[in-house]
């Protein structure tokens, strides 16, 4: 096994039986203003969120503007831009002179700080400064990139949307020739905010991750609105949590309508903390919390009428009835006491104790 099975972030240990890592993907949600993206750093932090992660791209480095004006008209998302490409990445870039007042900024609201890093620069400006990178889905196959990043030997969480298994696999491989810490993230990549998209989340792919990569972090960047293929992530193993963040839903911008705001945010890592509770160990056994119920549901065996001592126990004597006390014979047990003496009168109605028997 060339990987761990836990990774360290900051303070937090990720692992399978750790609590899920919440990461705010701030994004493009500043909306190029230095103080927005300084006040959602505090309000993701407030929501619940571990860590506040922008991510630093010029637009000439990542997309190209002869590219896009070659296509016929925006798609997908995109379509409903009011921009061209080039000019909302542009516009909606994290300016890199910001980065010392956002990670003062982290400090003081006790967030890690991270960024997904698209161009070699920015791997190399930003290595020093955060406890993991982020690869987006888009970079799967630049590998150049992705080796760069992976050379680091900081935590690297890969998103892996529109990536089909061969590519998941090429990717993981380039990373862990040169670092043991990968987390893995099922990602979908339509940013519509349809409610068809979850059709296409595909949360079951987190089982063939862990049955090719056992033991391996995994994770589950999510697009879709509310939380429910986050509680269903988790479920099936996920342990770092991505969404996007904004205080407001209704603002104009590339994130702001498939965000989480802080009031969704939050409900979604208190419900994440329920469902983690209620998964429990995987033991079976009685509860501390059943010890009363287990006896008033439980039925006993009782006798019937009144019982002399001495009297040989016949099917005919008992009947089984809630509840059943401690020490008190269970039904399964019929076949062992018919036959046996009474060493105690019982009185109608009153439990056969395993203590009254000879």
């Amino acid at each position: 096994m060339n990987y761990d099975t836990s990774l360290r972030i900051g303070t937090h240990e990720i692992a399978l039986d750790a609590p899920a890592y919440f990461i705010a993907d701030i994004a493009a949600n500043h909306d190029g203003d230095l103080e927005r993206a300084k006040d959602l750093i505090w309000k993701s932090k407030e929501a619940g969120a571990d860590c506040a992660k922008f991510q630093h791209f010029v637009a000439g480095k990542i997309v190209s503007k002869v590219g896009f004006e070659g296509q016929k008209g925006q798609v997908s998302h995109q379509a409903k831009w009011k921009k061209s490409v080039v000019e909302v990445y542009d516009q909606y870039h994290t300016r890199r002179d910001w980065t010392d007042e956002l990670i003062e900024t982290c400090r003081k609201a006790d967030i890690h700080f991270m960024t997904t890093p698209y161009d070699i620069e920015a791997v190399d400006m930003f290595r020093d400064l955060v406890p993991a990178f982020k690869i987006g889905s888009g970079d799967i196959t630049f590998h150049e990139e992705v080796e760069h990043i992976a050379k680091t030997g900081k935590p690297v969480l890969l998103a892996t949307g529109a990536a089909d298994m061969k590519e998941v696999e090429d990717a993981a491989a380039l990373i862990l020739k040169h670092n043991r810490q990968l987390c893995l993230m099922q990602c979908n990549t339509n940013y519509t905010g349809s409610l068809e998209n979850f059709r296409y989340v595909n949360l079951r792919v987190l089982l063939t991750f862990a049955a090719r990569w056992p033991g391996m972090v995994l994770g589950f960047s999510d697009h879709t609105p509310g939380h429910s293929a986050v509680l269903g992530a988790v479920a099936l193993g996920a342990r770092v949590v991505e969404k996007h963040f904004t205080d407001d839903n209704s603002r104009e911008g590339p994130d702001h309508s498939f965000a989480l705001n802080p009031v969704t945010w939050r409900a979604m890592v208190d419900a994440t903390r329920e469902l983690e509770a209620a998964l429990g160990d995987g033991v079976k056994r009685i509860e501390a919390n059943e010890t009363e119920t287990v006896v008033i549901q439980r039925r006993a065996l009782r006798v019937k009428s009144d019982i002399a001592a001495g009297t040989t126990i016949s099917a005919n004597d008992l009947e089984a009835l809630r509840p059943c006390p401690a020490g008190a014979v269970s039904p399964d047990a019929l076949a062992k006491v018919l036959g046996k003496r009474l060493t105690v009168a019982k009185d109608a109605g009153k439990e056969l104790l395993w203590t009254d028997l000879a």
